[in-house]
């Protein structure tokens, strides 16, 4: 028997749908809810709920009244067959009993009346009830669309379907790896985990597919993350939100199909009932400093993409594979920063611009990691030598900005660059737990203790998009002002009402929407994130070869 002991009705449901899907959701444990999804919910609220009273013995249904009686939330499973499956309804007379599989929608117009794996999964629900000893002469479809009705006939050509797609997913399950997506599929419009398999792109890339990327996810996150920030601030729940307190009475509230992520920053308790909704709702929390130092995260317990980690711990000893992929991260790095210093700089920003491209050109030159760093930080000085040229608010004699400085930032647009980076580190080390892949272990930042180092590979390329625009867009439009800043003897520090202008003003950055670059798809950069994050676990998992960087035109 294979790592399955018995596999689940509906798993066959999907692994005839599509063998992709059924690795994505029950090997490496990933999911995503879709409208189709939550109607399906909704169908089934009533009929899964498990009646006190089972289903008669089959030497019991002659003692039955002659009316109908029906048994809800059925669960049955069988060594022999190795399935198992927990049956929506059964319809129970004297003599044999019928099992009732509710679906949402409609039947399609089929001479069936109901597609193959419809018809698969209910038809293992029947060889279960016929290997306790029932007398099932069919299994039946409720399409709750149309209200109706379909009767589906198991025919040896059924049987035989079914016990394939359980043969189907045991090979899967002891292969360990995930099939090929399907190439230009209708199946893949609506499927809700299609963010997540990313068919069209993987074909894209592998030259399986030439024509446009098809709109299979939405642009941006239903939810929008909430910040917290404050002393003595308190965050609780009532009546399905989320609410804010501090000692001055309430300050906010948020509903918790809206949000996508907490942040706290200072001084926050949390309340132990919302961190048990966020976990069941599969929300991550983020923990800051007033100064936005990232301390840790909660997260909801997951065992998702173990396949995918393991790859990634392997690929981290691997000495070819290491710089292949800090080289990747690199490159679209510097191309990044000179496409924002050719958009927005003046024409003294030049040397600075000829220094970068003469960089870029060496990186497949370099033969270890540390001559790798070398042209970076060479790269990042030319690059900041001219950072000064893109600011043109009225501040800029105030700001004096003379290079990239830190710990502490002794100017307030270093100040601004750390607390940039610091949200971008955040919002990547979340994206890389929700994908399943250890944000701690990375390839061009040395592993090191409290440091997410594959969430720093990730955000380099990202650096000059996303967090270095949203510094100069705040400061070109004078939305932080130099009050905004506390100048101390020893640095800069920005103060909770400059934080605040800042949030909003990376918000607005990270939710844009970005025309992306190989696939040509309209997305947010906090999708964005999302898609870059799980194209590096397919090149781990060896479906992909090289890792495609998002560099901007």
């Amino acid at each position: 028997m294979s790592v399955l002991e018995t596999i689940p009705a509906r798993m066959l449901n999907e692994v005839v749908y599509c063998p992709r899907l059924y690795a994505i959701e029950h090997l490496f444990g990933e999911w995503a809810e879709s409208p189709e999804t939550l109607d399906g919910k909704r169908v089934h609220a009533r009929v899964d709920r498990p009646q006190r009273s089972g289903l008669p013995a089959p030497e019991d249904l002659d003692d039955l009244p002659a009316d109908l009686v029906q048994r809800r939330s059925v669960l049955l499973s069988n060594e022999d067959l190795g399935m198992v499956a927990r049956l929506d309804l059964v319809d129970v007379s004297q003599d044999e009993v019928v099992p009732v599989d509710f679906k949402r929608g409609s039947s399609p117009d089929l001479p069936e009346q109901a597609w193959l794996p419809e018809r698969v999964q209910v038809c293992a629900q029947v060889l279960l009830l016929r290997a306790h000893g029932y007398t099932v002469p069919h299994g039946v479809l409720w399409f709750a669309g149309a209200r109706r009705r379909v009767v589906v006939d198991v025919t040896d050509e059924l049987v035989a379907a079914t016990l394939q797609a359980r043969d189907t997913a045991r090979s899967i399950a002891l292969d360990g790896r995930l099939p090929a997506p399907l190439v230009d599929s209708p199946k893949c419009r609506g499927c809700s985990l299609a963010g997540i398999c990313l068919p069209d792109e993987h074909a894209t890339l592998t030259g399986a597919r030439d024509t446009p990327v098809r709109p299979l996810m939405p642009p941006r996150d239903d939810g929008v993350p909430l910040y917290v920030t404050g002393y003595g601030v308190k965050l609780g729940q009532r009546g399905g939100e989320l609410v804010v307190r501090s000692r001055d009475g309430e300050r906010g509230r948020a509903r918790y199909e809206d949000t996508s992520r907490v942040v706290l920053q200072g001084e926050v308790s949390v309340s132990t009932a919302v961190l048990r909704e966020l976990a069941s709702r599969d929300i991550p929390l983020t923990v800051h400093s007033r100064g936005g130092w990232f301390y840790g995260a909660f997260h909801p317990a997951s065992g998702k993409n173990v396949q995918t980690r393991i790859a990634q711990h392997a690929a981290a000893q691997s000495r070819d594979q290491t710089l292949a992929l800090a080289r990747g991260f690199v490159a679209a790095k510097i191309h990044n920063q000179r496409t924002l210093l050719r958009r927005n700089a003046r024409s003294a920003a030049r040397p600075a611009l000829a220094a970068m491209q003469d960089a870029l050109a060496d990186l497949d030159d370099t033969e270890t990691l540390d001559q790798l760093r070398g042209l970076e930080g060479y790269a990042a000085r030319s690059y900041f030598g001219a950072f000064a040229e893109m600011i043109r608010s009225p501040l800029q004699d105030t700001i004096r900005f003379k290079g990239r400085n830190r710990r502490p930032p002794r100017d307030p647009v270093n100040a601004l660059l750390s607390f940039a980076y610091a949200c971008l580190a955040r919002e990547l080390t979340t994206v890389c737990h929700q994908v399943g892949l250890d944000a701690w272990v990375g390839y061009l930042h040395r592993p090191r203790a409290g440091r997410p180092s594959l969430a720093l590979d990730l955000m380099e390329e990202f650096r000059p998009i996303i967090a270095d625009s949203a510094v100069l867009t705040a400061i070109n439009k004078g939305e932080v002002q130099p009050d905004h800043f506390i100048l101390h003897p020893t640095g800069v520090s920005l103060p909770k009402p400059g934080k605040k202008v800042f949030i909003r003003a990376f918000a607005r950055r990270i939710e844009g929407l970005v025309t992306h670059p190989v696939f040509g798809s309209r997305l947010s950069y906090r999708r964005v994130l999302e898609v870059q994050v799980r194209l590096l676990g397919q090149v781990l998992r060896g479906e992909l070869d090289t890792y495609p960087g998002f560099r901007v035109r």
